[in-house]
């Protein structure tokens, strides 16, 4: 299971760094214009945040995956992860629209592939959490 949580930490780290162009690419200086200044700072502040969290989960994995699949601590930590990661997959089919990506190739690539990212992150932090 350690090779899996240093790819998962890869990949996370990855995942945060790619927050960094959700500004640009979602076009947030337009679309979020009639927003109030809270709501538009608030916007700014959690996806820098989530990013941050996302990029320490990342770190964890890659420099502690013998404490976290060897310890006690370590897989109630990665229970809490899992936990984490089976939220952020039933967001992706019960919280965001099927509109956002059903007839769109790009989108339904995207929607399939974090799909499948979010259920190997639970699983994965499951299992050793089970094992």
């Amino acid at each position: 299971m350690e090779i899996h949580l240093k790819i998962i930490g890869v990949l996370l780290m990855a995942l945060a760094l790619a927050h960094s162009v959700f500004p640009k690419y979602f076009n947030w200086e337009k679309e979020l214009n009639t927003l109030s200044l809270i709501n538009k700072q608030m916007m700014g502040v959690h996806t820098f945040f989530i990013a941050v969290t996302v990029f320490l989960m990342g770190i964890l994995c890659l420099s502690s995956a013998s404490e976290l699949t060897s310890t006690e601590f370590g897989k109630k930590i990665s229970l809490g992860l899992g936990v984490f990661w089976v939220c952020r997959l039933f967001f992706q089919f019960f919280v965001y629209s099927s509109t956002l990506w059903k007839g769109k190739v790009f989108e339904t690539i995207v929607h399939i592939v974090f799909s499948c990212l979010w259920i190997y992150l639970s699983a994965v932090f499951l299992l050793i959490y089970l094992i």
